[in-house]
């Protein structure tokens, strides 16, 4: 995968993502993401690879200072339609060079995203660079189980996959091992697809939000 292809794809993709990942299973993951999450009137809040935007939906964007990016124009298109006129800051980004000063938002949320880009780990040390001391850093993704690897399988299709703009391949713990140090994990479940999809929740370290 490379920047230019996921720009392509997801153009393709805009039209349908919802239809795929926004019903039934998936749509009771997301329910499920942020059914405890200890949100605070007024936190600042950042979602990286907001993709259609279907995280909006599951929060109160009246009580919270929103950002959503994406690399997509199409897919923050189909985001802002979600919003339904709240103040929510749109903004096309990379994922992996966010244009924000160290530790501008108390929660950064990543959904499907660490698997898309072409750089997961360097995608995760952005997350963590922005969020502040203390603050939380929200997965879900599909990722490798710690330890194993992929079924014969799935190594066979793993290139076709790419090609539709995700990667089955992903190891978490290799994405997060050069921010052990600036991060805690205080969750780590499996929530879809028998424990393939994650739901991982951090905190940034020297603090206490979560």
């Amino acid at each position: 995968m490379n920047s230019s292809w996921n720009r392509f794809i997801y153009k393709l993709w805009s039209p349908v993502y919802d239809v795929f990942f926004n019903k039934g299973p998936f749509l009771k993951a997301r329910k499920e993401l942020f059914s405890s999450l200890p949100f605070s009137k007024g936190d600042r809040v950042l979602f990286v690879g907001v993709g259609t935007g279907a995280d909006l939906k599951q929060i109160s964007l009246s009580e919270l200072n929103v950002t959503a990016i994406d690399f997509s124009r199409e897919m923050l298109e189909k985001s802002k339609e979600k919003a339904d006129g709240e103040k929510v800051v749109f903004l096309v980004m990379d994922a992996q060079e966010l244009s924000f000063p160290d530790e501008s938002f108390d929660w950064v949320i990543g959904s499907l995203i660490l698997s898309v880009v072409p750089d997961g780990e360097k995608a995760f040390k952005e997350m963590a660079r922005v969020v502040e001391k203390g603050g939380g850093i929200v997965i879900f993704d599909k990722f490798t189980p710690s330890g194993k690897d992929l079924s014969l399988l799935k190594k066979l299709i793993r290139p076709l996959i790419r090609l539709l703009g995700t990667d089955i391949g992903i190891s978490f713990e290799k994405i997060i091992s050069s921010s052990e140090s600036r991060v805690r994990i205080k969750e780590d479940r499996g929530i879809l697809l028998k424990g393939m999809y994650r739901k991982i929740v951090l905190e940034r370290a020297d603090g206490g939000k979560i």
